[in-house]
């Protein structure tokens, strides 16, 4: 049973830092010049310009009544015990982003009868806000992805405190790196995956927000085409497409039944280096999908829209091949959302040092072909 008693709090009196924009027309720090000048681009900032720590990755974000919030870990480096899972909040009428918060750590009681508290490294956070104003925050614990296990805690406040952590059942691990979506009948449907007898997809679902789960088999056998971390993409009909990361293209699936049974994974013409991806149906009901549009390397990241979710165009390129001084441009693990003001939101890992966030209109991108699977310059 959940203990409401909050464990964590974020002061509600904000420490705002300025806006640092990282992407200006003319700026020569600019990691792509004329980013800013791409049609469609709104505006682009680091969450934060100093963190208490070291290294920070796949973010989430999420809209709130009043808020913009994005989750991330972070500490020393991905897989350290210190690594713990953070938020950033933006409200709605501010330009600012808070100052980092932990709201979640690896701290677990042991299953010994001396019951020590042990710590294990968090991982791959995903908010989800509810209709009836709760906020979710899934997250991973565990030393490994291999052998990680779910937990769920709740915010009743848009963020600024959180219950006691609690730990999904047996099986379950919720969504494991994209975003939830709510299907007709209010339940919400997750991309899962696990990687501990190689990596395959199943999906879970749950009618009352993390309470009682069901879950499919293994869309995949984990050998012949190796595929984790779904995100859905829903169409008008009923249908349903998850796009899987994978370590060459992007695999698809579709299903015609709420996500209860799924067609066989197969290869999408776009490529993946192995590396997450997001995406989001618009409301004019066009695909956006946020990926790395390269076979090898996580240096480019790019946007694609489709309008049936097989044939993509190019749109944006958020981060190129550039080395700035004297290090590669890295941007890659996209979250992305359309908010209430008709903007897509997205987060990424900007070089494992920081989390960049970037606003486009949907309705101002210029598409263009994608040619032999070559990005158009």
């Amino acid at each position: 049973m959940m203990n409401n008693k909050p464990k964590f709090t974020i002061f509600a009196i904000l420490i705002l830092t300025p806006m640092t924009t990282i992407y200006a027309s003319g700026n020569k720090n600019s990691l792509i010049p004329k980013l800013m000048e791409q049609p469609g681009i709104v505006e682009a900032q680091f969450l934060f310009e100093k963190a208490p720590f070291r290294s920070s990755h796949a973010s989430t974000i999420v809209e709130t009544q009043d808020n913009f919030i994005s989750a991330y870990f972070a500490g020393t480096d991905e897989g350290n015990k210190d690594v713990g899972i953070w938020i950033s909040i933006k409200p709605k009428d501010s330009s600012f982003w808070s100052e980092p918060v932990e709201v979640a750590d690896g701290i677990q009681f042991s299953r010994l009868p001396s019951k020590e508290q042990e710590r294990h490294p968090c991982w791959n956070p995903v908010l989800y806000q509810a209709d009836n104003g709760q906020l979710l925050l899934f997250y991973k614990v565990g030393p490994t992805p291999a052998s990680w296990w779910g937990m769920l805690t709740v915010s009743n406040n848009q963020g600024k405190t959180w219950s006691e952590p609690r730990r999904l059942p047996e099986g379950i691990l919720g969504p494991v790196r994209a975003k939830p979506v709510k299907l007709p009948d209010k339940t919400l449907l997750c991309g899962s995956s696990t990687e501990d007898k190689g990596w395959r997809v199943h999906m879970e679902i749950t009618p009352d927000l993390g309470k009682t789960w069901s879950r499919t088999e293994a869309l995949n056998n984990g050998k012949d085409f190796p595929v984790i971390q779904p995100t859905i993409l829903t169409y008008p009909d009923g249908k349903l497409q998850i796009l899987c990361r994978s370590r060459r293209n992007l695999r698809q699936s579709w299903s015609t039944d709420g996500g209860k049974t799924w067609s066989p994974l197969i290869l999408s013409i776009l490529p993946n280096p192995s590396a997450g991806i997001d995406a989001v149906t618009l409301a004019d009901g066009r695909q956006l999908l946020v990926y790395n549009h390269s076979a090898r390397g996580r240096d480019q990241l790019n946007v694609a829209v489709s309008t049936d979710g097989k044939n993509w165009k190019a749109a944006l390129k958020l981060e190129d091949s550039f080395t700035i001084g004297g290090k590669k441009a890295y941007g890659a693990y996209p979250a992305a959302i359309q908010a209430s003001d008709g903007f897509v939101h997205i987060t990424y890992t900007w070089r494992r040092e920081k989390i960049n966030y970037v606003v486009i209109d949907p309705s101002k991108l210029v598409l263009h072909d994608i040619r032999d699977g070559k990005w158009p310059e």
